[in-house]
C-alpha cells in the first residue's frame, strides 16, 4: 500500500487559528477598555505595576541565569565535592515551592544576611566608619528578586547541564588535541553549540518567571497583581479587576512566547544545510 500523502486540508489544519482567536478576543477587550469607564480605570491602575513586574522578572531571570550556569558548571566538574554540592543544591531548591521560598528568603534569609553582614563589617562599625545594616535596608522587592533568582537557578542549571552534555564529545576531544585550554574549549566549541539547544527551554523558564513574578504581591510589592488587589479590595470590582490583570499577563506571556518561537525558527533555518 502506498504511503498516504498529507493532504492540503491537513496542512491547513496547522494554521494558527488559536492565535487568530486570541487576537480577536484581545481586540474586543481593548475596545471594551477604551469605551467602558470602569474597565478603563482598572486598566490604568493595573498598568502602574507593569514596570515593577518587568523589572523583577528581568533582574531575577538575569541573576538566576548567571547562578544557574555556575551551578551547571559545578555539576559537570571533575571534582566530586563540587558535583555533589551542585546536585544537593538543585534537588533541595527544586523541592521547595516558589511561594514558600519567597517567604523564607523574605523573613528568614534577609535577617540572617543582615546578621552575617554586620558580623563581617564589625571592625568598621565599631570604629564608626559605617552604620550597622538593619533588615529594613533590604527592600521587599529585592528580597523577592533574590527568592526568584534562587528558585529558578536550580531549573536553569539543569537546562544548562543538559545542553552542555548534548555537545558531541568528539568535538571536545578534537579541541583538546588542538591545544585549546578548558576555558577556550568551553567558549569556542561547547557553548556556541549548546546555546542552540539551551535557548528554547531557557525561554520557557523566562515566560514562567513572568507568571511567577505575580507571587511577589504577597510581600506587598507593587506589581501588576498587587495593584489589582489594592483596587479590588477598595472598589469590590473583582470581576473587572482580575479580568484586566489576566488580560495584561496574557499579553506579556503570549507576546514573549511568539517572540521565542520566531527565534527558534530563525535558529533552525541557520542550522539547515544550504
Amino acid at each position: 500500500m502506498a504511503p498516504v500523502q498529507p493532504s492540503d486540508t491537513s496542512q491547513k489544519g496547522d494554521y494558527p487559528w488559536w492565535l487568530v482567536a486570541l487576537l480577536v478576543i484581545a481586540v474586543a477587550l481593548a475596545a471594551v477598555i477604551a469605551t467602558n469607564d470602569i474597565f478603563s480605570q482598572v486598566f490604568n491602575v493595573v498598568l502602574k505595576g507593569i514596570g515593577v513586574t518587568v523589572f523583577v522578572t528581568l533582574m531575577g531571570f538575569a541573576l538566576a541565569t548567571v547562578l544557574g550556569l555556575g551551578v551547571a558548571l559545578m555539576a559537570l566538574s571533575e571534582h566530586v565535592a563540587l558535583r555533589q554540592t551542585a546536585r544537593f543544591y538543585v534537588e533541595v531548591i527544586r523541592g521547595v515551592p516558589i511561594l514558600v521560598l519567597l517567604f523564607y528568603i523574605a523573613f528568614v534569609g534577609a535577617p540572617a544576611l543582615v546578621v552575617v553582614a554586620n558580623f563581617a563589617a564589625s571592625p568598621f562599625i565599631s570604629t564608626g566608619w559605617m552604620e550597622p545594616l538593619v533588615v529594613r535596608d533590604i527592600s521587599l522587592m529585592w528580597r523577592a528578586i533574590i527568592a526568584l533568582m534562587i528558585g529558578y537557578s536550580a531549573f536553569i542549571a539543569e537546562v544548562f547541564r543538559a545542553g552542555i552534555q548534548s555537545v558531541d564529545k568528539g568535538q571536545v576531544e578534537a579541541a583538546k588535541a588542538l591545544g585549546l585550554s578548558r576555558y577556550q574549549r568551553f567558549r569556542l566549541v561547547v557553548f556556541p553549540q549548546a546555546i542552540r539547544i539551551i535557548l528554547p527551554p531557557l525561554g520557557n523558564d523566562f515566560v514562567a518567571m513572568v507568571k511567577d513574578s505575580s507571587l511577589v504581591s504577597v510581600l506587598g510589592v507593587a506589581d501588576i497583581t498587587q495593584m489589582g488587589k489594592i483596587y479590588a479590595s477598595g472598589s469590590f470590582r473583582f470581576f473587572e479587576t482580575y479580568s484586566i490583570v489576566a488580560y495584561v499577563y496574557l499579553i506579556l506571556t503570549i507576546g514573549l512566547s511568539l517572540a521565542l518561537r520566531a527565534l527558534e525558527r530563525r535558529l533552525r533555518r541557520a542550522e539547515a544545510p544550504r
